[in-house]
């Protein structure tokens, strides 16, 4: 208990989080590269397990101090907690396929949100010695944090449905949405200017509402985002789980949780707009919502001509008299979990000395960089894994593209005005002498446009599993 009580412990309980924060920010460092990914998540972990520990001492020496409960009480009550949640992340962990890690990502982001809403009303309802200008400032984090929070919340419930295909991915457009939006943020911090003067339990009266009207935004505004942007949503809703997490750690006093949570909050803005720019959309039109919301009927309407069909001894010999292939994956591939087959593929090729090369659009998938961690954990070297903007002048000098089980990402209506996707840079594989498309069906893309792509002279549909019809080629290849 002296070490508890020494005044020391303080300091050493900064330092530990100053080595965690600058072991966060060495993860971010590593994460950014796929040869140092590993590392990345290896110093990201070791932080957070010194974070952790030093939370623990804190929580023990503040219960020490303020002898609201045995020191024991506090201590199991933690360690229950931590196991529970160990319990169930490594399950998780363990059973989850990547297909599903986007809904996943998804609904832990959500919890980030519940998290900093009863943060912020536990804080409101304990700090009761605050006066003047502090108390103010006090009150403004806490109105802010569970804002951001139940934003975070419901709209990441909602992306996770949308991902996990239990709710519709076409935007839901109610008339006068934008104002329906407008009008809660104002409400909001009218009820802002009302909840800072009052005290006591009458202030929980404005917060409350409050906070009912930030889960319907929440729920609002990603419902009204249509399913070819989902990938900029979770992005972005990470970007608010960040946020949520630095206001929880200023009405906590937490040095720690502010640093860690701006990390995220600010990492998450900036893929964000690096997708939205990928897409050449404005951050703004994808809160708009709207994205691919014609669906497949403004492609059913159009004549685009008769698709060729190709089997996979074909598409074996075409590869095999190629001298330059590029793959580009989508969703599909990771849906039939075609990865290993596909690598394989590759390694025949290569051996056989045709230059195979992936090309990656910044969306591909529905969480950004799924096709990379796919490839990766296949042991498709990373060096021959471009992205879009590496690869796309050089398809006009490729002998065949494989496109396999992507549809947005190669789709030249982007080139078409008037289009859904009109404007949005895309993978410009029409452009090669040979496509061959891997899909199961001529079914439209998570944008719910047709693809004018599979009716080109130069391109032909090999149908069925993506996985079946890659070993198809692999035992064909020999």
């Amino acid at each position: 208990m002296d070490f508890l009580t020494s005044e020391r412990l303080p300091g050493l309980i900064q330092a530990a989080y100053i080595v965690a924060a600058i072991l966060f920010i060495l993860a971010l460092a590593g994460l950014s590269k796929h040869e140092t990914a590993r590392r990345g998540n290896t110093l990201g972990m070791t932080g957070m397990g010194l974070a952790l520990v030093a939370t623990l001492v804190l929580a023990a020496r503040n219960s020490q101090y303020g002898d609201q409960r045995p020191l024991a009480v506090t201590l199991v009550l933690i360690l229950v907690a931590m196991a529970i949640g160990a319990v169930i992340g490594a399950w998780r962990a363990r059973t989850v396929e990547m297909t599903g890690m986007p809904e996943l990502v998804a609904m832990l982001h959500s919890f980030v949100g519940l998290a900093a809403v009863l943060v912020g009303f536990n804080s409101y309802l304990a700090e009761d010695h605050l006066e003047g200008s502090l108390a103010t400032i006090h009150d403004v984090e806490v109105f802010i944090g569970v804002f951001i929070g139940a934003v975070t919340f419901t709209g990441s419930i909602v992306a996770y449905l949308k991902l996990s295909a239990k709710m519709k991915s076409t935007p839901l457009t109610l008339p006068g949405r934008h104002l329906l939006n407008l009008g809660i943020i104002v409400a909001s911090a009218l009820l802002l200017a009302w909840f800072i003067p009052v005290e006591g339990d009458l202030g929980l009266v404005p917060l409350i509402i409050m906070t009912v009207l930030a889960l319907l935004l929440g729920f609002h505004l990603v419902a009204a985002i249509g399913g070819g942007d989902m990938p900029v949503v979770v992005s972005m809703l990470n970007s608010y789980s960040g946020w949520a997490a630095a206001a929880a750690g200023f009405m906590l006093s937490n040095d720690l949780l502010i640093i860690t949570g701006s990390l995220v909050g600010s990492s998450g803005a900036i893929l964000s707009y690096i997708m939205c720019k990928a897409m050449n959309r404005s951050f703004v039109s994808v809160i708009a919502g709207g994205f691919g919301s014609d669906g497949a009927v403004s492609g059913e309407e159009r004549d685009y001509g008769e698709h060729r069909e190709v089997q996979a001894d074909e598409v074996a010999e075409l590869l095999a008299e190629a001298k330059t292939v590029v793959i580009t994956p989508g969703y599909g591939m990771a849906v039939a979990q075609a990865q290993y087959p596909v690598a394989e593929m590759t390694r025949k090729l290569r051996e056989k000395g045709v230059d195979v090369r992936f090309g990656i659009h910044p969306v591909a998938g529905r969480l950004p960089g799924h096709m990379n961690v796919l490839l990766a954990e296949a042991k498709v070297p990373y060096d021959i894994v471009l992205e879009m903007d590496e690869i796309n002048a050089d398809f006009p000098d490729t002998d065949v593209v494989l496109v396999i089980g992507a549809n947005d990402t190669v789709n030249p209506a982007a080139e078409e005005p008037g289009s859904p996707i009109a404007g949005m840079p895309v993978l410009e594989v029409w452009h090669a002498k040979e496509v061959v498309v891997f899909k199961r069906s001529m079914a439209t893309g998570y944008a719910g446009v047709q693809n004018p792509l599979f009716f080109k002279d130069n391109s032909r549909m090999l149908f069925g599993d993506a996985k079946e019809r890659v070993e198809d080629i692999v035992r064909a290849l020999g």
